[in-house]
């Protein structure tokens, strides 16, 4: 927890009208390129409101590109803000923060500014720059950056920010990892391609299991014939 004087501090030195007591702050997490995903989380009053994180994974992108990654994810959230808006769903996407906090620079800010500009909707925006040791150094507006470090309350702030974002998008996207590295596992066995694949871990939950379920187990699985079933049991005991 933050006291309240630090977010003060940090309303002032970013020029908004009152203490940001609502923010939500962005992340990107690639290795690779093959998996892309964005963490969103949620402070309030300086405190961390982990039932209003949301997980994004990022789509139709073949290689990395973390400007374009930014601008999707933060248009989903505002698309989930607008539907909100029509049809009154409660999800947290709801309420439009006072402060949006993204992790980078002023590409990533750009990205985000395009993103709210779509919408018509008014949230101040600012980037959380490391240093080359990645660790918090300022904050960054599209045409300059604001030092930090002269205020140990907002320091120690916008590190804890930046920290549990990066945190929360990494974990997301080994998670995904470990997903898409079991679908693998399954899609080396013949006759199971992606979709049967998807099938069976929606089913089963864990490879380990897959590999424990007798023929008829096999067969409760949607699309999955006593034949498809045999072979994908005898391939598994190979």
């Amino acid at each position: 927890q933050f006291s309240q004087s630090g977010l003060g501090i940090l309303g002032r030195l970013l020029g908004l009208s009152h203490p940001p007591d609502y923010i939500e702050a962005f992340d990107i997490s690639n290795i690779g390129g093959s998996t892309i995903v964005g963490g969103m989380t949620v402070f309030r009053r300086g405190r961390p409101e982990k039932r209003l994180y949301k997980k994004f994974t990022i789509r139709d992108m073949a290689a990395p590109d973390d400007y374009a990654a930014m601008e999707q994810m933060l248009t989903r959230r505002l698309t989930h803000y607008k539907e909100a808006a029509e049809n009154g769903k409660k999800d947290g996407f709801e309420t439009l923060p006072d402060l949006w906090l993204i992790d980078g620079g002023a590409g990533q800010v750009a990205a985000a500014k395009k993103a709210a500009a779509q919408f018509g909707v008014e949230i101040p925006i600012f980037g959380m720059v490391k240093d080359d040791r990645h660790r918090t150094r300022a904050i960054r507006a599209e045409n300059e950056e604001i030092a930090i470090r002269s205020s140990q309350s907002v320091f120690r702030l916008i590190t804890a920010i930046q920290d549990e974002t990066h945190r929360y998008a990494n974990d997301y996207r080994k998670r995904m990892m470990h997903k898409k590295s079991y679908a693998a596992t399954l899609t080396e066995l013949p006759g199971v391609g992606p979709k049967t694949s998807a099938a069976l871990l929606a089913h089963f939950k864990t490879v380990t299991a897959v590999k424990q379920a007798s023929i008829s187990d096999l067969e409760e699985v949607k699309g999955i014939s006593h034949a498809k079933a045999e072979n994908i049991y005898n391939a598994l005991r190979q």
